[in-house]
């Protein structure tokens, strides 16, 4: 079994490779386990040490549209693509031709990449929730279901659901199996702030616990719809995995997640660390960030998810303390 990671050196392609690397074997479409021979991660960046450390493990460097142009990847004999790598929300708004490049031509480059292959490898896209959006003039946005009309309101969830389509006719002309999955909001994500502008949604609990003020540019009534980083990475695997009969149709699917609020995210914050937590936030409107993120749905039904036997996470406040016993050495504040 051959794999390939774009965005491989990221947060959540390093989570996804050490996932597949301790199963040791992967399903593909139903079909019996076979063993782990080789992960290729693909990114700007070098992969993680733990990760260079394994013999299976294959970090290649470079500027993604052109590894892809140059045919160094998807290498022959790669049977499993998790694209994951991506321009984010807040880069997309403030650079159309970055977005443009890295969502839709490297996204298209590749899916020609699998194509040349001859093999019809399983192609997992990590789309988004943006490609949903509130519409101006129209009703709030109500359930977003997995066969609700993508109306994507800025650049990065046009382009993300203009991948979906892709992948979808690549997957009807059997070029790929193409398995496309909408995954929430990731939160608790650690490390440095990313430039999404949902970005806050991690900032807000990763920063206040480790004893740094955190700004949050929206209301406490906005809606939002998280999910861990362990409930994410099962989302992909499962999708790989999955026969054709239990994916069922080509379209994107929902992936499991949690419906709360901001306000919502903010107490169960001070639930785990006290009010000396919520005191480093600092509710600051930004007008941007706040139209964009209010234009993404808050209430996401996941039926086929569910289908595949995929669950959301219990509560927001489990999703903090999952995040501060992974990370205990970024925490500064007392825990109760």
């Amino acid at each position: 079994m051959n794999i390939l990671i774009t965005g491989g050196a990221g947060f959540l392609g390093a989570r996804l490779a050490r996932a597949l690397l301790q199963a040791g074997a992967l399903s593909l479409r139903g079909e019996p386990a076979r063993p782990i021979r080789q992960v290729v991660l693909a990114d700007r960046g070098a992969a993680p040490a733990d990760l260079l450390a394994d013999a299976r493990v294959r970090s290649v460097q470079g500027d993604l549209l052109e590894l892809v142009q140059r045919r160094d990847l998807p290498a022959a004999g790669t049977d499993v693509v998790f694209h994951l790598a991506a321009a984010v929300s807040a880069e997309c708004e403030a650079d159309f031709d970055l977005g443009m490049r890295s969502n839709l031509d490297t996204t298209r480059a590749l899916l020609d990449g699998c194509r040349a292959l001859g093999s019809c490898p399983v192609f997992v896209f990590a789309s988004s929730l943006a490609v949903f959006g509130q519409q101006p003039g129209q009703p709030p946005l109500g359930v977003m279901r997995d066969d609700t009309l993508p109306t994507p309101q800025g650049s990065y969830g046009v382009q993300k659901f203009i991948g979906e389509q892709l992948v979808a006719d690549y997957t009807r002309k059997g070029f790929i199996a193409g398995r496309s999955v909408r995954p929430m909001t990731v939160s608790v994500r650690p490390g440095l702030p990313n430039g999404a502008a949902s970005g806050f949604l991690s900032g807000m609990i990763r920063e206040p616990l480790a004893g740094v003020r955190a700004r949050v540019p929206v209301g406490p009534e906005v809606p939002v719809a998280v999910a861990s980083p362990t409930r994410t990475v099962e989302g992909f695997v499962r999708a790989a995995e999955a026969s054709d009969a239990q994916w069922g149709l080509r379209t994107a699917i929902n992936l499991p997640g949690l419906r709360t609020s901001v306000g919502e995210m903010a107490a169960a914050l001070e639930q785990v660390a006290g009010k000396e937590a919520t005191a480093l936030l600092d509710w600051q409107p930004d007008a941007t960030i706040e139209k964009l993120v209010r234009s993404w749905p808050g209430d996401v039904a996941w039926d086929r998810a569910r289908g595949l036997g995929l669950r959301s996470d219990e509560s927001f406040e489990a999703i903090v303390r999952e995040y501060i016993a992974e990370n205990a050495q970024a925490v500064r504040l007392p825990v109760r």
